[in-house]
């Protein structure tokens, strides 16, 4: 039978199938509908029989239906998406966005939840519930709450803006990077390419009809070899110039969008009184405010910046020697393939030789058992119908897993894993939340656990026929990366479903996902699940040395790349008065000058395909530098499993109980000092990369 409104069904096992374009309309505005009728009746209270469940605690639940509505659309919007459902989806789009952005900006609700924040019985509460308040009030406070009707209504424009153009930004991408092809009929231009590159090549060229030849995209699993392993100069020329046009080219040209979205970021911040985007952002983030993120990447710039000239200035020797030229900047197509050439001569190691180790199953069944001993869980996986199964999924590559506490024997969560590139997925990796559970209240009867929902998607190197996927080790990595987010959300335990999971300060929040890399390099921890797809062998133990002898191989200049993003994010919302009407492309060479590996040929901006930064109204905007803040805060914390064992239990237990568990219940800082017993040190993150 036919869910009468699919989207919004509080199905725990959510029926995908029914998730069709022509249900988006009515779903989304019933949810409307059932959300304003919560809100009214908070509106609608007497001061006299003010409460915190009437307050805070019906305006956690006042929107639940819509949320889950509008976070299903959009789900399939980055996984699925097709015409029907994109119109769908901007049809409705509006109406979501300014019934979101007028709820702080509702006089009556906000005069009932600042009535009963200053009343005793608010005062009364646990500290869960008091930092809920807490919280919730200074959300109000910072979206325009106290601003008068006049700028409430400016910025509740801006907000509508905001989330349309920077949905349009994000299909420029999608639409940008699927507009391209390479078909090769040639095999000789193959040549340096590993065979996995090739076979994966093959088959997608079968697949679109062109038996004999060799496919490319830019999609990463196939571009990102070319440019790496391709002895062709011409063809990594070819598909860099490729990756030029994402969101560049004629009517997928994002340059005006960006823009845009950087004058309404910082006209929103005017209005709240904020003197630009990063300082309104940050301010409730660890980094307090857009001048500690700057002081703090211009640091790790200033350490690391000789290491990173030499670096360039090495490669530019060593490619001159083997090529019989003069020492000088490279192209930018032949950064990454004479980089790979030196270092397989100077370490004698392929990461190539490494890929028939990380099967992904094993992978995915290592990595489960890690965490099962550290966290006394496990994860069964179920069959979905794709496997003759009861669990609907988006599309048949997806897998679907319930993860358990051992203690308890409680279902704490379930979640998808969607790892494979197609074309109506958008590009990269992410983890997020269908529903958000609850741990079972204390002392009333009958009360049970809510399990959580979640979610990790990418897009790594598909299988071949019938031969498993083989990832590489950075897709190793960023399996472990997503799934750390994820134990974040299914580890949570908090009264309070707003407070809990990744829901925390946003430099906080890869803390637990960086955590997990570290368990890609350990030899104990790869034991488990690095093993021989054809003979369940481990990883020969000169391997293993060669990998992580080149483990911090051009190690500055990875950083440099990743703090160069941090820079262009922050100094664009900051400075936005100096570089507004200029070229873009040269605005991003005057920001980083002293960030960028000198080339012989300018390559354009990043921003136009910058989705982290501009596919959403926040996303990782002025928060880029967060990957290396908490990079910080993730090699520091290690050093304890290090101390006490990587796979201690003790260890694992404190983790979860200080971090995993709490999400935004207590601050970052408070959080962090739990488990450490003091704050954060940089030096173990330099150390790590070979650049104290």
């Amino acid at each position: 039978m036919q869910t009468r409104h699919p989207f919004s069904a509080a199905d725990y096992h959510i029926r995908w199938s029914t998730l069709t374009p022509d249900c988006v309309e009515a779903d989304i505005d019933h949810a409307l509908e059932s959300a304003e009728t919560r809100l009214a009746e908070i509106r609608n209270l007497d001061d006299a029989e003010l409460s915190y469940e009437k307050t805070f605690g019906a305006l956690e639940v006042a929107t639940e239906d819509l949320d889950r509505a509008w976070g299903r659309l959009n789900h399939l919007d980055s996984v699925c998406n097709h015409e029907d459902q994109r119109v769908a989806l901007n049809a409705v789009l509006p109406r979501v966005t300014a019934f979101y952005s007028a709820i702080p900006l509702d006089d009556v609700i906000w005069s009932k939840l600042k009535a009963f924040s200053e009343s005793a019985a608010a005062s009364a509460l646990d500290a869960t519930h008091t930092r809920f308040i807490e919280e919730t009030c200074a959300s109000f406070i910072q979206s325009g709450a106290d601003l008068p009707a006049d700028q409430k209504s400016q910025v509740a424009d801006v907000q509508a803006r905001l989330s349309e153009i920077t949905q349009k930004f994000s299909e420029n991408v999608l639409d940008s990077t699927n507009a391209w092809e390479l078909i090769i009929d040639n095999e000789a231009r193959l040549a340096g390419l590993p065979d996995s590159a090739k076979n994966a090549a093959q088959a997608d060229a079968v697949a679109k009809g062109h038996e004999g030849s060799w496919r490319f995209t830019l999609q990463y699993p196939s571009m990102g070899p070319v440019m790496q392993h391709a002895d062709d100069d011409a063809l990594r020329k070819e598909v860099w110039e490729a990756t030029c046009t994402i969101g560049r080219d004629g009517e997928f040209d994002n340059t005006d969008i960006i823009w845009e979205i950087l004058q309404l970021r910082q006209k929103k911040a005017e209005l709240l009184g904020y003197n630009d985007f990063a300082d309104l952002t940050l301010e409730r983030r660890m980094a307090g405010n857009g001048a500690t993120a700057v002081q703090f990447t211009d640091d790790l710039h200033d350490r690391i910046e000789g290491r990173f000239q030499d670096e360039i200035t090495q490669l530019e020797a060593w490619k001159a020697a083997r090529a019989g030229t003069a020492p000088g900047p490279m192209q930018p197509w032949e950064i990454s393939y004479w980089a790979e050439n030196r270092r397989k001569a100077e370490y004698d190691f392929d990461e190539e030789e490494l890929r028939p180790y990380f099967p992904l199953t094993s992978v995915m069944e290592g990595m489960f058992g890690i965490v099962s001993r550290l966290y006394n869980i496990r994860i069964e996986e179920k069959l979905t119908t794709d496997q003759g199964g009861d669990i609907e999924t988006w599309h048949p590559e997806c897998r679907f897993y319930d993860l358990f506490d051992n203690a308890s024997d409680e279902l704490l969560g379930s979640f998808y894993a969607d790892w494979h590139p197609r074309e109506s997925k958008r590009g990269g990796a992410w983890m997020n939340s269908f529903e958000t559970g609850l741990p079972a209240l204390d002392g009333v009867d009958g009360s049970e656990r809510e399990p959580h929902l979640g979610l990790m998607v990418g897009n790594m190197t598909k299988p071949i026929g019938d031969q498993v996927a083989l990832m590489d080790h950075r897709e190793v990595e960023t399996i472990f990366h997503e799934f750390g987010h994820l134990l974040h959300h299914l580890l949570g335990d908090v009264s309070i479903k707003s407070l809990s999971g990744t829901n925390v300060a946003w430099d906080f929040v890869e803390l637990p996902s960086q955590i997990m890399e570290n368990y890609c390099w350990d030899r104990e921890s790869l034991d488990l699940f690095a093993r021989h797809h054809e003979t369940g062998e481990p990883i020969p133990e000169d391997l293993y040395q060669k990998m992580v002898a080149a483990r911090n191989y051009r190690s500055a200049s990875a950083y440099m790349a990743q703090l160069a993003n941090g820079k262009l994010d922050l100094d664009l919302h900051m400075k936005l008065a100096d570089y507004q009407g200029r070229d873009l492309d040269e605005v991003d060479r005057e920001i980083l000058a002293d960030y960028k590996t000198p080339m012989a040929t300018a390559s354009p901006t990043i921003a136009r395909r910058f989705s982290h930064l501009f596919s959403s109204p926040t996303g990782y905007a002025v928060g880029y530098y967060s990957y290396k803040w908490a990079e910080v805060l993730d090699a520091d914390a290690f050093t304890r499993f290090q101390n006490e064992g990587i796979l201690n239990p003790e260890t694992g237990k404190s983790f979860r109980e200080c971090i995993l568990s709490k999400g935004n219940s207590a601050s970052a800082e408070e959080l962090y000092r739990n488990f450490m017993g003091r704050d954060p040190d940089q030096t173990a993150l330099l150390e790590r990369a070979g650049l104290a």
